[in-house]
């Protein structure tokens, strides 16, 4: 209740002052509520909140649906409900029967994700008004009107329990699912979104319909468009479509389970065949909204950091853990902080876990320092500005605040972690990260025991009165992201051996996408040299003659830019994430790390824990597997030669072999500007942009001459494995078969839409079969892997499942493969399949970072986006009879190779049933 007429007054003229500015075109129905920092947010009579975030800098468009209900909401046998539905609301409503093929053909990138406060439904596309029209529409249809029915359920649910199973098969998902249950005594955080499986195999639909109309409702869910989009077409479409939906008269559960506070350690250990010794030490913190929890941020830096962290300096570089990191959840209510350490199998567990305990559970002693502090904040800074300067991605980080409760949390958040003080980042430390508050050890008796604050809930409106929020980001120009538009804007030149091709353009907050590519050698000169060319470019930012691997680290956060380091056979790619002030200085940085690297000792040790602790995870996973047995099969290159795919023992001989001279020698001999390419996408100065290459790059010569190896053909032996690992309750199906085609191929349009209606679309023919109607499969897809250059390239389908129904899945796949080939595709499905496949491909032109890569590769391969917008105008020009007649031509049952990777001889259980 207010206090005073006065202050009414005050309030009121404070949020007219706050509302958009489009508030006087608002449509029947529709409210101005506030505008935070270019954010507007509305609410419909039916009490639906809408978020508008325009931004023109990409022609692309991204909207989300945050229905406020998670796992959190679920009662007793309920478990993995929310999760259950939101698989449920894609199997279609009456109006919307098959949404996944009406995504796929309007070129809709669309998915959801189900956490412990909220569940996602977000699709993102070309902007196109009639785009966002429909998938409004649909979202509104699917809110209220989704089927929810038995017979989806049947196979949903088997669906779901896959996803489980492939969650089952890593230690680190297993571990964390364990270590929450034992963490929390009441509150369901301690229970995973995917549920019980128990609960998920018999969930009773009557329930899940109760739960589904209870929680899915216009006044419990947020709208996020975000984008290129008219503000007001998009307000007229949501009131046109949800605004028809009444505001329901029931009234939400009150949750009010909150856990007491843990008075003494404790511990879970999970023994499982397969991966390397991993720890986790998990302390209870207060909720996303509480001021407290910016000192969170701040102590996952300090302590999770790499290389700066505390744990990666006491156990990484001491040679106690291969890698260590910290995080603590952000949620509604008191969440969790969790520091960890992954070893590599000859490892001391003991050892590891005493020092990792012992640097949490020290900041009491060793206070953080005001340097420490000024990195935390630098780099927590950098990671929010890069989601707040994407449009494709500011809408997902905005449901996460919602789902603590407020959206503008995302902007106290950063106000927070940058104004927050030593003082209060050690009291939070000093009050949390306690032995009586950690869950990993076993209860001990004690004379005095120190207990952390008693959970508690958050006043939302009055911690919002601390937000003040900054202007919002400048508008900036629509970009055409059609082929010819790339080519005349795109600016191409050389600098000394390099090629350079920059597209400047407006972006959110002068973003800019940078990628440089150098080559060298050939196939003689890089014989032998194993794992030393991946080992030398991994670590390129370890050091240089001028600057220390932390100096590095705080360079970039310093010029807020994201670097990224590749390597092939051949040649090094550095990639580059910044703004437009920082892009010179960034390419001078990555010309430091590319001619001056030092290769330090413990660096490589480090290197070369992570390497085979890596390898020694992968060696029993049924993908990895069966992914390496392929990649051998027929292979005829000898051990030594780049082309040559080594085994799980030989990948760890050439880690073990690594030397830093090695290392020295191969850049030595191989690295420098002789031949290579650059290119920028984003708001840039190009005159600066080619100073600063030739500045850094211009006097380089050095490097050894570059000649392509040549990859031909090689016809593949068929075969059926199938390769046993035990303990695994996900498996694996791979198939394989050579083509003698390449891009350049006149049936290259035609084989891509086969391929494309046959599994690699998720309106296709293996989709429909495997994942939809039989509910066998979380991830069933064919693909085909492109050479540019030799008539090589190879088709692949592939397939997760549970071990039990492995013959059902293989009968089904090479069914429907046979069922193609004899029968073909229709008309309709290569009208949808045009309709979505050209979708998707003028969207991957609208991202910044994938056209930057894709003008680099245009350059090294002599083309332009006249290349692109040729394939383009032969896929909407096919025929049935082309693309029926490529698949014929192409795929060859009789020739594929055909890999099993799962536990297959574990007890049988029983299979899901038919639909």
């Amino acid at each position: 209740m207010l206090k005073s007429f006065g202050r009414l007054v005050l309030c009121l003229l404070a949020c007219l002052a706050a509302v958009p500015s489009i508030a006087q075109r608002l449509p029947e129905g529709v409210s101005a509520v506030r505008s935070v920092e270019g954010i507007d947010e509305y609410r419909l009579a039916n009490d639906l909140q809408i978020l508008l975030v325009p931004d023109d800098s990409k022609p692309t468009t991204t909207v989300n649906l945050t229905v406020h209900v998670g796992s959190r909401m679920e009662n007793y046998g309920e478990t993995g409900m929310a999760h259950l539905l939101e698989h449920m609301l894609f199997k279609g409503s009456p109006t919307h029967p098959s949404p996944w093929a009406e995504f796929e053909q309007r070129g809709l990138a669309a998915n959801g994700s189900t956490a412990q406060d909220r569940t996602n439904y977000h699709a993102r596309f070309s902007a196109n008004p009639d785009n966002l029209k429909w998938y409004v529409d649909w979202l509104a249809d699917a809110l209220v009107h989704s089927n929810v029915s038995r017979k989806d359920l049947d196979t949903e649910m088997t669906v779901v329990r896959n996803e489980m199973e492939s969650g089952e098969n890593r230690p680190d998902s297993v571990l964390l699912q364990k270590l929450l249950s034992v963490m929390y005594d009441w509150h369901n955080y301690g229970k995973e979104p995917i549920g019980a499986r128990s609960d998920v195999e018999n969930v009773d639909i009557p329930r899940l319909q109760a739960f589904y109309r209870l929680y899915y409702q216009p006044d419990n869910a947020t709208l996020i468009v975000s984008g290129s989009f008219d503000p007001v077409m998009a307000l007229r479409e949501i009131a046109g479509s949800f605004g028809k939906i009444p505001k329901p008269a029931r009234k939400l559960p009150n949750q009010y389970t909150l856990d007491p506070v843990q008075d003494g350690e404790r511990s879970v250990t999970v023994r499982r065949v397969g991966g390397a010794p991993l720890l986790y030490a998990g302390y209870h913190v207060p909720a996303g909204p509480d001021p407290d929890f910016a000192a969170v941020e701040v102590l996952a830096i300090v302590l999770g950091d790499t290389p700066s962290g505390r744990l990666h300096k006491r156990l990484t570089e001491q040679g106690l853990a291969s890698g260590t990191f910290a995080f603590g959840f952000a949620q509604a209510e008191p969440g969790v902080f969790i520091a960890g350490a992954q070893l590599a199998p000859t490892q001391d567990v003991d050892k590891a876990r005493a020092a990792l305990l012992s640097v949490v559970e020290s900041v009491g002693r060793e206070p953080v320092t005001a340097e420490e502090l000024a990195r935390a904040k630098s780099k927590y800074a950098k990671s929010w500005e890069q989601q707040f300067t994407n449009p494709e991605t500011v809408g997902i980080a905005l449901s996460e605040s919602i789902a603590e409760g407020d959206w503008r949390l995302f902007f106290l958040q950063r106000d927070r972690v940058r104004d927050i003080a030593l003082a209060d980042v050690q009291r939070v430390a000093e009050r949390y990260l306690l032995q009586t508050n950690r869950t990993l050890a076993t209860y001990l008796p004690a004379e005095t025991i120190v207990r952390a604050p008693a959970p508690h809930r958050v006043d939302l409106a009055a911690t919002m009165k601390d937000l003040k929020p900054q202007a919002a980001a400048a508008a900036v120009e629509a970009f055409d992201a059609s082929p010819a538009n790339i080519d005349a804007r795109t600016q191409r030149f050389e600098v000394g051996g390099l090629k350079a091709a920059v597209l400047p353009k407006g972006t959110r907050g002068g973003a800019v996408h940078a990628t440089l590519t150098l080559r060298f050698g050939d196939e003689k000169s890089l014989f032998g040299w194993n794992d030393v060319p991946d080992a030398v470019a991994s670590m390129l930012d370890k050091g240089t003659t001028t600057m220390t691997r932390e100096q590095i680290q705080d360079r970039l956060d310093q010029l807020r830019t994201e670097l990224g380091v590749s390597s092939g056979p051949g040649r090094v790619t550095v990639s580059l994430t910044t703004r437009r002030e920082f892009l010179p200085a960034a390419i001078a940085l990555a010309a430091d790390l590319l001619r001056h690297p030092t290769f330090p000792e413990p660096a490589l040790a480090e290197l070369k824990r992570e390497a085979i602790t890596e390898v020694e995870q992968q060696r029993k996973e049924p993908g990895a597997l069966a992914h390496n047995t392929l990649d051998r099969w027929s292979n005829p290159y000898p051990r030594g030669d780049v082309r040559y795919v080594t085994t799980f023992d030989e990948m760890v001989a050439d880690v073990q072999a690594l030397t830093v001279a090695q290392l020295r020698d191969f850049h030595a001999k191989f690295y420098g500007a002789r031949q290579g390419e650059f290119a920028a996408v984003g708001d840039f100065d190009p005159a600066a942009v080619r100073s600063a290459l030739q500045s850094a790059f211009g006097d380089w010569s050095a490097g050894a001459p570059y000649t392509r190896v040549p990859h031909p053909l090689v016809a593949l032996k068929p075969e059926r494995v199938v390769l046993e690992t035990p303990d695994k309750q996900n498996a694996t199906v791979l198939v394989r078969e050579s083509l003698p085609i390449s891009d350049r191929d006149p049936d290259y349009p035609a084989l891509m839409m086969a391929n494309h209606l046959l599994g690699g679309s998720g309106s296709s023919r293996l989709w429909k079969r495997v994942r939809e109607g039989e509910g066998l499969s979380y991830d069933v897809r064919t693909g085909i892997g492109w050479n540019n250059f030799e008539s090589n390239s190879t088709w692949q389908a592939s397939a997760i499942y549970a071990p039990q129904v492995r013959a059902r899945v293989e009968a089904a796949m090479r069914e429907e493969v046979a069922r193609a080939l004899k029968e073909g595709f229709t008309a309709q499905e290569l009208a949808e399949g045009q309709r979505g496949l050209l979708s998707f491909r003028r969207l991957s032109r609208a991202q910044d970072a994938s056209l930057a890569g894709a003008l680099a590769n245009n350059l090294y391969l002599g083309r332009t986006f006249e290349f692109s917008a040729r394939i383009d105008a032969a896929l909407a020009a096919l025929t049935v009879d082309q693309v029926n007649a490529a698949l014929r031509r192409y795929i060859k049952p009789e020739g594929f190779v055909t890999a099993f990777a799962g536990d297959f001889k574990a007890p049988p259980a029983s299979a899901p049933a038919k639909p």
